[in-house]
């Protein structure tokens, strides 16, 4: 017997988000896909980071400058960049959201790991940009 049907469970949405699917936050699915979107994205850009870490080994900074200096190897590594923050900001906030029950605190903690990601992910795209542009 389904929920819906059996008097003795209480249902807390209305008719009209259980016909949506949706929870309270209202972006559930766009969340799950746009983290399993992430996830098939970084298997290439992942491997494509491997693969130049081994033919960059022993690498001085001008072999290394003239690397980042094609244009599809930057590309490549802003797109490596960008994807793996945007979609460990992604996993972390559905830890802390899960998690962290205070209100205040999933805020404050929320905020503060998101700050961390968007300042690890500039450095990391001055980092490429400067050996690309040198």
């Amino acid at each position: 017997m389904s929920k819906e049907n059996n008097p003795s469970v209480h249902i807390m949405r209305s008719p009209l988000g259980r016909a949506r699917g949706l929870g309270a936050a209202k972006h559930g699915a766009a969340h799950w896909w746009a983290e399993r979107a992430t996830s098939v994205a970084l298997l290439p850009l992942s491997l494509y980071f491997v693969v130049s870490v081994l033919l960059l080994k022993g690498a001085d900074h001008a072999a290394m400058a003239a690397y980042m200096a094609e244009p599809w190897n930057a590309v490549l590594f802003l797109l490596l960049i960008a994807t793996m923050f945007y979609h460990v900001s992604m996993g972390l906030q559905v830890v802390i959201e899960d998690y962290v029950r205070d209100d205040a605190k999933r805020l404050v903690t929320l905020l503060v790991v998101k700050g961390g990601i968007w300042v690890l992910a500039l450095a990391a795209a001055v980092s490429v940009l400067k050996l690309a542009f040198s």
